[in-house]
This record gives structure tokens, C-alpha cells and sequence, in this order.
């Protein structure tokens, strides 16, 4: 029997349902009335989401048609970093989105802290975005996780727990 167990809390998404929720939203913009000719355009890169369109309204409506399809797929919306629109030539408009993933250093911080405070029983350590919590019980990594998830309502990433063993 093992003498220790643990975890891994980290902020990550599918990137595979990424991609679908974006190809629902280009299917929806081309078929909906409103936005049929607002020569909308959605690109998907690595770390970011580039919306292009005709006004701030059309975008607007875009940015619903992508919450709604990422909700429906089960992604977080709060690995969607919405930055401030910016107008382009010709009457257009460009939203930048940032896809957030992992876990930055303050974020981390803070919940290490957290759960040392209320948990002494657990160890947390911080490995690069994520972080690993090890115990002697696994009732006391359970204890743990049930604290992650009442604190990730105030944080902006979402939290997934892996590698529990």
C-alpha cells in the first residue's frame, strides 16, 4: 500500500472542443440573417482567438453565439480572456481573445497558501502552472479538492484536478 497520494490542480481546456465550438460558431454566423453579410472571420491560433467583423454590434453578437456554443460543449467560459475591441480599415472591427491556460504564479500562490492555511495535513507544492498536493489520507486530499473548488468561484481560470492517485 502506497504512504502517500496526491494530485495535480491545473487550469487547462480540450483543445479538440475548442476547435468544434469555433466551427459551430463560423457554421452559425454564416447561416444566421443578422450576420450572413457582416463578412465575419473567426481565427483560431495557438493561444488566441481572433475575431474580425463588420460593427461592434455584429461582434457582440458573435461573442454571445461563442459563449453559448462553448456552454453547450462544456468549456469553461473563463478561458476566454475577452480584450478590448480595436477598429480596423474599412469600417471593421478586431477582438483579440486570449485562451487562458495554466496556472500564473500569483494565482498559484494564492492557493497554496489557502490550502496550507486550512490544511495541515497536506503538502502543496507548485510545478511550473500547475500544482501538486500530497497526503498521507486520500480523505485529507479530498478535503483539499472540496476547498480548490469553493475557491475557484473568485479566481479567473477554471481548475481541473488530475493525476489523483
Amino acid at each position: 500500500m502506497a504512504d502517500s497520494y496526491s494530485f495535480d490542480v491545473v487550469s487547462d481546456f480540450d483543445r479538440q472542443e475548442l476547435v468544434n465550438t469555433v466551427d459551430q460558431v463560423r457554421r452559425d454566423v454564416a447561416q444566421r440573417y443578422d450576420l450572413k453579410d457582416s463578412g465575419t472571420e473567426i481565427e483560431l491560433e495557438e493561444a488566441t482567438l481572433t475575431i474580425t467583423t463588420a460593427s461592434d454590434m455584429t461582434l457582440q453578437a458573435v461573442e454571445d453565439v461563442l459563449r453559448q456554443k462553448a456552454t453547450k460543449r462544456n468549456l469553461s467560459l473563463k478561458i476566454f480572456d475577452f480584450q478590448t475591441p480595436e477598429a480596423v480599415g474599412g469600417n471593421r472591427v478586431k477582438q483579440e481573445v486570449q485562451l487562458r491556460k495554466g496556472l500564473s504564479q500569483e494565482i498559484a500562490k494564492k492557493l497554496s497558501k489557502v490550502v496550507r492555511d486550512e490544511l495541515k495535513k497536506v503538502t502543496v507544492s507548485i510545478q511550473g502552472d500547475s500544482l501538486r498536493v500530497t497526503g498521507k489520507s486520500k480523505d485529507d486530499l479530498q478535503a483539499a479538492i472540496q476547498l480548490l473548488k469553493a475557491q475557484e468561484a473568485d479566481l479567473e481560470v477554471p481548475l481541473q484536478f488530475q493525476n489523483y492517485r
